[in-house]
């Protein structure tokens, strides 16, 4: 039976301590980088794990599995699927900027980065840049700490000779944090550095100067402000925005660069979804023609020579993502050991004192080489000047080592030395050999100890390793920093094409829509039962608005409705009228044209088309209609300040009064056109059964049954009044009105 204690705790306390453990591991020990050499402890393992591999940047490439094994065996175990998966995006040139590794086999596209072929199919070796993490590793550079297991040493961190932090980036969700670092300009940012080290004392705007911006591995454009940028790397924290680069060729738009991360496959999914919901009728086609040659080559091909093409483009940015934004948080684990957010003044300066650091080490580790190397040689001459003697002592005492330290006054490893020596060495050109190295070393050594001795000449050795990697590694800026105005997405209306468009509403609600105006909608065929109501004319472009007999308004845009060539469709399919209610009219145009409304009541007003437009299926409540009575059809107004507006009722009373005397409303029921005698009677036996809008030189032609009355400007000018008045009788062939409306004198 186990006697052992048992230690009691709160579930609180355990909880909380163990959480915080877990999150302390995450944070330290999975997703953030150090800023020393910017890597996350398994690429780090990683790049270790090949180093010792002899996978250097000249060797075979070996299978990745093979890499991956001891990577999770001596010094990483975790999943094998995580670990090959940073191992792969240290070889995609699409992901990073310097990759680490050099791949061979199928390591992934930019349109699907994770489409690479499992480890066992791949091989891998080390880049030339990662002998940047990897050269000063075997000089006393850095510490060692035990493995998971404590049978091997593996390096804490890699004596990184660039800021590897800034030149990658990464990304990582640790807990409670995170962390975004773009990829930067090597030749920037080597510039940045080497000023600093003439300039310790220079300012942000001047680091900026030479770092203007993150340096992506796409060629496409960064448009983020210069202000905005300063104030990222004043923060550490901000946005990036970039956008495709394009150019046009033979009419057609030709991307040619994307976004970091940018699928062109789901770009072109993108734009063919608008395509299919007719949310982009300005493009007829598209195309991807990317090859080997032209790793990026999307071809939009819009509908005819006359789009605007720069317009299109910024319809495309604001919809896809052919511009996209990256966030940017500087949060990496410092040389305290501790997370934290750096601005870039701060990253580049702790960067320096690392490698500072790094530097006197790896001469501390020369000297002391030298040195020992030295004392060798010391007890080599010492060998050599009394050779005999030395021979002698081997070949005679038991104890040969003790004898000649005793004898020289030799130190036990010059001892050691002098005994390791063969037989063909003792040749009198070894001893020149000796005395000349000897010499060199001495040179070494003072060098040596006067740079120790002296930041400046430290500085100096830096300085000339930062400006030889830069030549080495370097390249030329990828993502261009430009300044473009921002992408806004071109409105539905007005990306249609604008064509003539006729709109012909039937009797029974049935809508459709022919292109130009030169229809007779009357010659067309209807349901049985059903006959031509009325008809507008507009722009393909424009939103169509309905009205029923309540007063309710519903509106659609015109490009949908259903063609002409059949019957057309319901309006009750698309919208939701109240019950025995009727659709009495369309009306089309420009949102700001002026129209008047009115019911039988004899009450209107005036209102601009855009106020009828309404947002979902239920309609809009526009004109208040009083019981038992039902909305007219209304009328656009040409000139509110000389226009007439024309009233008459069933019993052939008329009314024409300028129409400016009518309101201006955006609803209600409005003011009185036309006064009618017990109105608020339900049955009622009088009513206005029309209105029309008039020019003054206008005919006014008011129909009776089969007959018509055509009155001439000078003819209507009887019936003027006061608006609200009862009007003036019509002659006694027209007592029973039906309708009223204009026509030109010609």
């Amino acid at each position: 039976m186990n006697n052992a204690p048992v230690e009691h705790m709160p579930m609180q306390e355990y909880t909380e301590k163990a959480y915080l453990d877990y999150s302390m591991y995450v944070i330290l020990d999975r997703a953030l980088p150090n800023i020393c050499d910017g890597l996350k402890p398994v690429q780090r393992r990683i790049v270790y794990a090949m180093s010792e591999l002899g996978l250097k940047a000249t060797a075979k490439f070996k299978k990745s599995a093979r890499t991956i094994g001891d990577v999770l065996g001596k010094f990483h175990p975790h999943g094998d699927s995580a670990c090959y998966e940073a191992m792969v995006l240290m070889a995609q040139p699409f992901s990073y900027r310097y990759t680490l590794i050099e791949g061979q086999g199928n390591w992934g596209s930019p349109d699907d980065p994770k489409s690479f072929a499992a480890m066992r199919y791949t091989e891998s070796r080390l880049s030339a840049y990662a002998d940047t993490l990897l050269s000063e590793l075997g000089h006393g550079t850095v510490d060692w700490i035990p493995n998971f297991d404590g049978t091997l040493d593996e390096p804490a961190k890699l004596p990184a000779r660039l800021p590897n932090i800034l030149l990658n980036g990464t990304t990582g969700i640790a807990v409670g944090m995170a962390t975004d670092i773009p990829p930067h300009n090597l030749r920037e940012v080597a510039a940045a550095l080497i000023h600093l080290l003439d300039h310790p004392d220079a300012t942000l705007k001047e680091i900026c100067d030479f770092v203007p911006g993150p340096d992506y591995p796409t060629e496409a454009e960064i448009i983020t402000p210069r202000s905005e940028l300063l104030s990222l790397y004043r923060t550490g924290n901000g946005s990036v925005r970039m956008r495709a680069r394009y150019a046009i060729e033979a009419d057609e738009i030709i991307i040619q660069a994307l976004p970091h991360q940018v699928s062109g496959a789901k770009v072109l999914e993108q734009i063919a979804e608008q395509m299919q919901t007719k949310k982009l009728p300005l493009v007829s086609d598209l195309r991807d023609e990317s090859d080997h040659e032209n790793p990026t080559r999307l071809v939009i091909v819009p509908r005819s020579n006359r789009v605007d093409m720069d317009m299109l483009m910024a319809h495309l940015f604001a919809t896809t993502e052919l511009e996209r934004t990256y966030r940017i948080n500087l949060n990496m684990i410092g040389m305290n050991g501790r997370p934290q957010v750096k601005n870039l003044l701060e990253i580049l300066t702790e960067w320096l004192e690392y490698r500072l650091s790094t530097v006197r080490r790896r001469l501390q580790f020369r000297l002391d080489q030298v040195d020992y190397r030295l004392r060798i040689l010391a007890g080599l001459l010492i060998a050599y000047l009394n050779l005999d003697e030395v021979i002698e002592i081997i070949r005679k005492e038991d104890e040969p080592k003790a004898t000649l330290i005793k004898r020289f006054t030799l130190s036990d490893e010059q001892a050691e030395a002098i005994l390791e020596i063969k037989l063909r060495h003792l040749a009198r050109l070894e001893e020149m050999q000796i005395k000349k190295e000897e010499k060199a070393l001495r040179e070494e050594k003072d060098e040596l100890e006067k740079t120790l001795r002296s930041n400046a000449k430290l500085k100096t050795v830096i300085r000339k390793e930062l400006e030889t990697d830069a030549e080495k590694y370097g390249d030329a800026r990828r993502s261009p920093i430009v300044k473009r105005a921002e992408a806004q997405a071109i409105s539905e209306t007005a990306i249609l094409p604008t064509e003539p468009m006729t709109i012909i509403l039937s009797e029974m609600g049935w809508v459709r829509a022919a292109k130009g105006h030169d229809l007779d909608p009357t010659s067309l065929s209807y349901k049985a039962g059903d006959r031509f109501q009325c008809a507008a004319q507009g722009r393909s472009n424009q939103i169509a608005v309905f009205m029923d007999s309540t007063g309710r308004t519903y509106s659609v845009a015109a490009h949908t409705l259903p063609s002409a060539r059949g019957q057309g469709e319901p309006l009750t399919g698309r919208f939701s009228p109240p019950p025995d209610s009727s659709f009495i009219a369309v009306l089309f145009g420009e949102a700001n044209q002026s129209i008047v409304v009115a019911s039988d009541a004899g009450y209107g007003f005036r209102v601009t088309l855009e106020d009828l437009y309404a947002k979902n299926k239920n309609g809009k409540k526009l004109l208040n209609v009083p019981n038992g009575s039902k909305a007219l059809a209304p009328r656009f107004i040409h000139h509110a300040d000389s226009d007439y507006l024309a009233a008459a009722t069933n019993t052939g009373h008329l009314l024409v009064f300028p129409i400016k005397e009518l309101p201006v409303l955006t609803k209600g029921k409005g003011n009185k056109i036309l006064s009618i005698p017990n109105s608020k009677v339900v049955a009622r036996e009088e009513m206005m059964v029309a209105i029309a809008v008039l020019k003054p030189e206008q005919l006014l032609l008011v129909k009776s049954g089969n007959k018509q009355l055509k009155l001439k400007p000078t003819d209507w000018q009887h019936y003027r009044g006061d608006r609200g008045r009862r009007g003036y009788k019509l002659p006694r062939a027209f007592q029973k009105v039906d309708a009223v409306f204009t026509a030109d004198k010609s």
